[in-house]
């Protein structure tokens, strides 16, 4: 498998342990990832808020740049999945379509369509597969009770982003017990982590972040996964804030997934960038009482 390789800004800059956990899974599994150092900003949803047509042509020229090269687009964050994938759908409307190419044609760039947007979690689950991942695994999970979140753009709107069911999704979960995890099944997993509105209103942001975490917790979850690095910044980053705002000590390790999928191929922490979480992972990491658990 051959993908143009989109890592979203986070997983670049204050999320690199999500890029450096992504391509260690890649290797692992035989996936190849082909960089475009040109590639922008997905616009987040905020650029879409403010100017939808200016969201839509920033992301065709994304696409294009896949398109030219005759590649479709891996990502690894759901807000790019869901941002990318909206541009497309957008696209088969003949007036924005004409817009767009207007300011493409400039940049010595053309879309025809054809680049099709997958994220990481859904390569693993429909085509490498939970029975060949399971097959490949080196260092089972056994113990460990993990929590997905799955990330507001993954799954809604639902039509759009032709996913599973937004309200009961599983393929997360088949990829959990495939590493050899016990998946926690809880309602926070399919909300808001509050990441959209964390910079306008903080306190209730960290509020929905500290519900989803403490669900998770109360149905006996040792650590949450996520497909998502914006997700993970409210989960782990702000996760002390979030205590403040449901008034408990919450403690929850939050891996980004290619983490936790590189544990289970056998991957160290410092591999994966572990230690840079705010949010120890050492709780989680003993349960498996394999692992090397960084000082």
């Amino acid at each position: 498998m051959r993908f143009a390789y989109y890592p979203g800004c986070v997983a670049q800059e204050s999320g690199k342990e999500l890029d450096l956990s992504t391509r260690y899974v890649c290797r692992a599994l035989g996936i190849e990832l082909v960089e475009f150092p040109n590639f922008s900003c997905c616009g987040s949803g905020f650029l879409d808020e403010a100017n939808g047509l200016l969201n839509v042509a920033l992301n065709a020229r994304n696409l294009a740049i896949a398109e030219r090269a005759g590649l479709d687009l891996l990502t690894i964050c759901s807000t790019c999945q869901g941002m990318l994938t909206f541009a497309n759908r957008r696209l088969e409307r003949p007036e924005v379509k004409a817009k767009v190419d207007g300011a493409l044609q400039p940049l010595g760039l053309a879309y025809s369509g054809r680049t099709k947007v997958t994220h990481l979690l859904r390569v693993l689950a429909n085509e490498v597969g939970p029975d060949r991942l399971r097959s490949m695994v080196k260092r089972p999970l056994r113990g460990l009770k993990v929590a997905a979140f799955y990330g507001c753009h993954l799954l809604r709107p639902a039509d759009e982003l032709q996913s599973e069911s937004a309200e009961e999704p599983h393929e997360f979960e088949d990829l959990i017990e495939a590493l050899g995890a016990t998946p926690v099944l809880y309602r926070g997993r399919v909300l808001c982590c509050g990441f959209p509105i964390l910079f306008v209103k903080e306190r209730t942001a960290n509020r929905i972040a500290g519900r989803q975490i403490h669900d998770a917790k109360a149905h006996g979850a040792d650590a949450m996964a996520t497909p998502c690095p914006l997700c993970h910044i409210s989960l782990d980053s702000f996760q002390n804030k979030a205590e403040r705002e449901v008034g408990e000590r919450l403690d929850m390790p939050v891996f980004h997934f290619p983490q936790l999928v590189g544990l289970a191929l056998g991957a160290s922490p410092e591999e994966l960038g572990l230690p840079r979480h705010l949010v120890s992972t050492r709780s989680a990491l003993e349960k498996l009482g394999s692992v090397a658990v960084p000082a």
